[in-house]
């Protein structure tokens, strides 16, 4: 399988790895959009959100879980933070292995794309 997540997840591809257990491991995005953003993927390849069972709710749950101890650990729990996760090509998925964004340490405008906007919201 040539999937960039997967080979992180094998220690062939460093990462910056900020949390990891038997179900998944959080990472700093190489290419941040806030202050704080990391990427929690669970262990078990998943293409997209498309492919999900109803045996995966716990493997999403605990993502979000991960994401809320992030933002807690990383002292913005309370302020506020975003999390993400986007689904093929138009939803703008770029690694086709399920992935949560987690985005904090600053306010976040809404739309999330408003800042690409040439007329405001």
């Amino acid at each position: 399988m040539d999937c960039l997540f997967c080979k992180i997840l094998e220690k062939e591809i460093p990462a910056d790895v900020i949390y990891e257990d038997d179900r998944a491991i959080a990472f700093r995005d190489i290419n941040p959009q806030a202050p704080f953003h990391a990427l929690v993927i669970p262990r078990r390849h998943i293409h997209s959100l498309n492919e999900l069972t109803t045996e995966d709710r716990e493997t999403v749950g605990h993502l979000v879980l991960v994401a809320a101890k992030l933002a807690e650990e990383h002292g913005f729990a309370a302020d506020g933070y975003r999390t993400l996760l986007n689904c093929n090509s138009h939803g703008g998925q770029t690694v086709f292995h399920i992935h949560l964004h987690v985005l904090g340490g600053k306010p976040m405008g809404w739309p999330p794309y408003a800042e690409t906007l040439k007329t405001p919201v």
